[in-house]
């Protein structure tokens, strides 16, 4: 690479933090939570798509025939996400960042950039947040816990996490707390049969006490506490 497209690299990165595409997490650029919205429409549709409808969106877009999009696909390696990416910030643009003006080669370079883009956690900044790999020695070593599961893009989560500090005032002197990210945990999902987002889950002792799922307000995730952990909050 050289330095003029190292530059340009550099700028477009920082193009796309400026405008909320991407944000800094941990030291990682990740896809913010607006633009994870927005890909997550078109990924639907688009992800696993078969070749004639991929074909056939390239050549709509790029204004040429769907035999020309598929020789332009495989000589320039094209890939699903990257129009799934080139799709999402276009709408991203139109509709969170209306008086920015992208041009159309410009616009598949950014696609390039953010076609990887992992999306940020859900799981709020006053807890930890584990994963399938460290869960179990979590439990281990905090054997009176709370884990909340938490989602991207999920009304009753975002309703819940307004009253967060509430809620957390409400845990209990000695009780950990963590969260997860319930797109990402499998093995913890079907280890305590949670089905849904946002979820409550006391352990006290080591063992799972409760799993509630749906939006609690801070007076029942009291009670909640007060059940598993037998102690005034």
């Amino acid at each position: 690479m050289n330095e003029t497209t190292d530059t340009a690299t550099t700028e477009r990165y920082e193009f796309l933090l400026d405008t909320g595409v991407l944000v800094e997490e941990d030291d990682e650029l990740v896809a913010s939570e607006a633009y994870d919205a927005e890909r997550g429409v078109y990924h639907d549709t688009y992800a696993n798509a078969s070749d004639e409808t991929f074909h056939e969106t390239l050549a709509d877009l790029f204004d040429m025939t769907a035999e020309e999009a598929a020789e332009q696909a495989e000589e320039l390696e094209i890939t699903r996400e990257q129009l799934v990416a080139y799709l999402s910030l276009r709408g991203y643009f139109k509709r969170q960042a209306p008086d920015t003006e992208v041009s159309h080669d410009e616009l598949l370079h950014l696609a390039v950039l953010v076609a990887g883009a992992e999306p940020t956690s859900p799981v709020p900044d006053a807890m930890p947040e584990v994963g399938d790999a460290d869960y179990e020695s979590f439990i281990e070593m905090n054997e009176d816990a709370v884990v909340f599961v938490w989602q991207l893009h999920c009304d009753p989560c975002d309703a819940m996490k307004t009253d967060l500090d509430e809620i957390l005032g409400h845990v209990p002197e000695g009780v950990a707390v963590a969260g997860v990210d319930g797109e990402s945990v499998a093995d913890f999902r079907r280890e305590f049969d949670v089905d849904a987002a946002p979820a409550t889950l006391t352990f006290a002792d080591g063992e799972l006490v409760d799993c509630v799922t749906g939006r609690g307000t801070p007076d029942q995730v009291a009670d909640l506490f007060d059940a598993a952990f037998g102690r005034a909050s």
